[in-house]
């Protein structure tokens, strides 16, 4: 029972995250609205569920819609929460809610083998790749191929030199991690332009 329970509130929290896509089409700034707070106001609730999944999932909803006015309550849950992959979700939304600072702490479960997916997976909804030169500096091994990964995802044509400078180093999983990153993000930016090859590499021959 309590499972099952755990799976309808997960469900409910993922129809409310997609409500942006029907208000968009129905062009119903007021309704959307109501439903984001609705949601976030729901998703606040779920933020002392006994099950950390639902927690997590509530987070995650929360970080979705940016629900800066749930801030103060939101920061309060992450100092409580024992659960580590909850308060990486718990890190993302306050970074959301505009806690720049709090994206330190989604950088630094890069390291971690359980959560380093899940670091990806929020750092890759980054708009801006360039925010995160500075995770770069003094960071270990791990943290460096859990950066790459992300620069995978969302790198373009500006980021490809600050990339390419990894394909040199001295640690073979960092190293192939560059390359991976450097060919999914000259991969993709042909996808775009068939032109946009021509600048990453002139670059790689000078």
């Amino acid at each position: 029972m309590f499972i099952a329970m755990g799976i309808k509130i997960i469900s409910m929290l993922v129809a409310f995250s997609l409500f942006p896509n029907f208000s968009s089409q129905a062009q119903d700034l007021e309704g959307f609205t109501a439903e984001r707070d609705a949601a976030s106001a729901f998703a606040l609730k779920h933020l002392s569920d006994r099950d950390p999944v639902v927690r997590q999932h509530a987070a995650e909803v929360l970080a979705k819609f940016s629900a800066v006015e749930h801030l103060r309550l939101a920061e309060g849950y992450r100092l409580q929460e024992k659960n580590e992959r909850v308060r990486l979700a718990l890190d993302w939304a306050l970074y959301r809610m505009g806690r720049t600072n709090a994206l330190y702490g989604v950088a630094r479960e890069l390291k971690s083998d359980g959560r380093r997916a899940q670091a990806v997976d929020y750092l890759s909804q980054l708009a801006n790749p360039q925010l995160l030169y500075v995770f770069f500096d003094r960071a270990d091994g791990k943290t460096l191929v859990g950066l790459l990964e992300v620069m995978a995802n969302i790198g373009d044509a500006d980021t490809l030199d600050f990339v390419k400078q990894f394909e040199a180093s001295f640690l073979p999983h960092v190293a192939k991690a560059a390359k991976l990153a450097l060919s999914r993000i000259t991969e993709r930016l042909a996808q775009l332009s068939p032109d946009v090859l021509t600048r990453p590499r002139e670059v790689k021959e000078n």
